[in-house]
């Protein structure tokens, strides 16, 4: 089969390489979309993985095309279901997966980072991870599931209710996903800053009350503050303008993942002081029962049309061409949302 291989940082070959075989409780999936996800950038120029070679690509979707025994005797799960991969596979021994808390898992796996993923024709996965979607949903929107739970992951760290004023800092596919969030949710009004003018249009077309396209534009939107703020971008500009937009008793969640100190400029951290504001992480998006109601009520959203994702989706490619666009992606050299492989595509 065909597979984008990471060697080393920087050194990512399209190549042949054996389809893989499911073990006694895996399914081989054949891949119908995997998106980018932010975090596989960084990994594949510069970062690195936990081993080389690897398969990366995390958020994807596929058709069940072979059973291994111990899950065809299951029958949860048949040939030609479409499936999405929740990508974090938990290891159910720590103290967190005893309680329910799989994102805080202490010894998981996961696809593209410790395990190969899905810049390839085809993978393997185990049961537990085959979320099976129906059949009549396109499988683009099935491989956004990630992005579109990881958003309402965040926003159920917060005490959301109706009519409160939310911001959101950064349009990627995750903030672009946290704007409809907020509305479903009830809220009065969503600000979205965004300095790119393409992905603040896209905001407007996600739901978003109003856009600011620099930190003076937001400041002065922001009267009071917002009851909650939602940061994805994941810089340390964006982390101090979160937190100094929030309101008296507000909340702030972060999503974002920073590649450089943070540092919180002393009137932003007096504001959070005397606002008493609360800040909360938020990392992956399962819960229990695995993979957790956040990729259930996704998947429900994203089917029903509650949810849209198809003005998000800027490219779809070959994985021929995954080398170059993720140097591209690397150099902000072409204007991204989401970026969807569709390995099997002739």
């Amino acid at each position: 089969m065909q597979a984008a291989v990471l060697h080393a940082p920087g050194d990512i070959r399209v190549e042949q390489v054996p389809v893989p075989e499911p073990g006694p409780g895996e399914a081989l999936v054949r891949v119908a979309a995997c998106g980018v996800c932010g975090s596989d950038i960084p990994r594949m120029l510069h970062a690195g993985a936990y081993h080389f070679p690897i398969i990366c690509g995390h958020e994807f979707s596929g058709h069940v095309v072979r059973l291994g025994a111990d899950l065809a005797a299951t029958g949860r799960v048949r040939e030609g279901d479409l499936v999405t991969v929740p990508p974090l596979i938990p290891c159910h021994a720590c103290e967190p997966c005893s309680q329910g808390h799989f994102s805080l898992c202490k010894n998981y796996g996961y696809f593209g980072s410790r395990r190969d993923g899905a810049y390839a024709q085809y993978v393997t996965v185990p049961d537990e991870n085959l979320m099976v979607l129906p059949a009549d949903l396109d499988p683009r929107a099935a491989a956004m599931l990630d992005p579109a739970a990881i958003a309402l992951h965040a926003l159920w760290r917060t005490k959301m209710r109706g009519g409160k004023r939310v911001a959101v800092v950064g349009a990627g596919p995750i903030g672009l996903f946290a704007v409809q969030w907020a509305r479903l949710a009830g809220a009065s009004e969503v600000l979205v800053v965004e300095l790119n003018e393409q992905k603040a249009a896209m905001a407007t077309e996600a739901g978003a009350t109003h856009t600011a396209t620099s930190a003076q534009a937001a400041a002065e939107t922001a009267g009071d503050g917002y009851d909650v703020v939602i940061e994805s971008a994941g810089v340390p500009a964006t982390v101090d303008q979160a937190v100094a937009l929030a309101a008296r008793h507000g909340e702030a969640v972060f999503i974002g993942i920073p590649h450089e100190p943070v540092v919180l400029p002393k009137a932003t951290f007096s504001s959070f002081l005397r606002r008493e504001v609360t800040l909360h992480g938020a990392w992956n998006s399962f819960s229990a029962p695995f993979p957790g109601d956040e990729w259930r009520v996704a998947a429900r959203s994203l089917a029903s049309g509650d949810l849209a994702w198809k003005f998000m989706i800027t490219h779809e490619l070959g994985l021929d061409a995954l080398p170059a666009t993720i140097a591209s992606l690397g150099d902000r050299s072409i204007f991204s949302s989401k970026v969807l492989f569709l390995p099997n595509e002739e």
